[in-house]
């Protein structure tokens, strides 16, 4: 499992991992019951702390992304389709919504906006 972590991010490194290793199981480079290096490999490997490792390793569990077997490790969930599809969307969500308050910063007007992302989508259509 490759993951790199930029010290000098203002991103925490706990961030950094969550999203890493969601990207790794929504583009399917994790499949399904694929076992993740323990917490204290993980930490040694990127020389963090296994603390570190623990919270991003919680948190995939509360989405439901990974699933941890007391004594024999942590394992990437049988996830749905339903469920990696609504994390998706939100992921674009989140992007679309930076790029509106982007072009509004720039001064642009909705009617402009919309104009501008009718026109994107008619290239990419072709």
């Amino acid at each position: 499992m490759k993951i790199i972590i930029n010290h000098s991010s203002m991103v925490p490194i706990y961030e950094q991992l969550i999203d890493q290793i969601k990207t790794m199981i929504l583009n399917e480079e994790l499949k399904a019951n694929d076992s993740l290096p323990s917490v204290r490999a993980l930490a040694k490997e990127l020389k963090i702390s296994a603390l570190t490792v623990k919270k991003a390793y919680d948190y995939l569990e509360e989405e439901g992304f990974t699933v941890t077997v007391h004594g024999k490790g942590t394992y990437v969930a049988a996830t749905n389709q339903e469920a990696k599809s609504e994390e998706q969307k939100r992921e674009i969500e989140c992007e679309l919504e930076a790029a509106v308050q982007k072009a509004r910063r720039c001064g642009m007007e909705d009617a402009e906006i919309n104009a501008l992302f009718s026109l994107i989508m008619e290239d990419e259509t072709c």
